[in-house]
């Protein structure tokens, strides 16, 4: 088992969660994992263990697949290694499916839209275009997309990286002063900034928008796909968009990801892609 670093919450969080889908059994157990500090989507939950938009998302997935699924909690930058290792079936994380990441591995079609925003402190600089971050530090999780955007873009902007090993520390940073802003997802960085008032969110990139799926090793396409067309079932049903409004606020737009059905299976335009058409078989 992946367990977290020593320096994650003392500790709090737990390492797994067995949890039963269903009475019937559909198959083994499905082995999966989050960040476990990535709020609102896995954090840990008083008396242990841990809840999140993408612990209800899962688990409903394997009870409709009559399956049960164990989730493991780990620092992100381990996850997608951990899986190709054969330690998981796929990731439970919200993971951006980029043409880079899609060369080598399969994805769904996306459950939620992602955007690149910026966190900042209350009171510092505003920030209205990436030049201003001239000479600040700019601070992120090890090995999420949004690391990468930071390191490419660094030295045309000017702008020093600084990565850590969980969402939470990179958030720590620009609320010690160490960093001037975090570089994140729209969701989680407005979980943050809602229960933190002394961040706010700040500029976004509008070209960033991508799909948020689960990824699969590229010889998982059949498991891809069963775990797609539940998916599926639960756009159409409500579910996902019940899931968004409990754990993020609002009412998802009516042509965000969590209300849509896209052709074929995983997400379109990237490697990986089969465009078979296909009606979800829902029951």
């Amino acid at each position: 088992m992946i367990r977290l670093p020593t320096s994650v919450l003392a500790g709090a969080l737990a390492l797994a969660l067995v949890l039963p889908a269903a009475a019937q059994q559909g198959g083994p157990p499905l082995r999966t994992a989050v960040d476990g500090t990535f709020a609102p989507h896995a954090m840990p939950k008083m008396g242990g263990g841990v809840e999140g938009f993408q612990i209800d998302l899962f688990t409903e997935v394997a009870r409709r697949m009559k399956r049960e699924i164990q989730i493991d909690s780990a620092s992100f930058s381990g996850l997608i290694p951990a899986m190709n290792a054969g330690r998981y079936d796929f990731l439970a994380a919200p993971v951006t499916a980029t043409k880079e990441r899609a060369e080598s591995l399969l994805f769904t079609e996306g459950y939620l839209y992602t955007e690149y925003q910026f966190l900042i402190r209350k009171g510092s600089p505003p920030l209205t275009r990436l030049e201003d971050l001239k000479g600040k530090v700019v601070s992120v999780n090890k090995g999420s997309a949004y690391d990468g955007w930071a390191r490419a873009n660094a030295g045309k902007y000017g702008f020093e990286v600084q990565s850590f090993d969980t969402n939470p520390d990179a958030i720590q940073a620009v609320l010690a002063g160490r960093a001037y802003a975090i570089l994140a997802g729209n969701t989680g960085n407005a979980w943050a900034a809602k229960r933190n008032p002394q961040l706010e969110l700040s500029m976004p990139l509008t070209e960033t928008r991508a799909h948020w799926s689960a990824p699969f090793r590229k010889d998982s396409a059949e498991l891809r796909n069963q775990i797609e067309e539940v998916l599926e079932c639960m756009k159409l049903d409500g579910t996902i968009v019940k899931l968004s409004e409990k754990w993020f606020g609002a009412a998802p737009a009516p042509d965000a990801a969590e209300r849509t059905v896209f052709p074929g299976f995983g997400v379109p335009g990237l490697p990986g892609y089969d465009p078979t058409a296909h009606t979800p078989r829902c029951g």
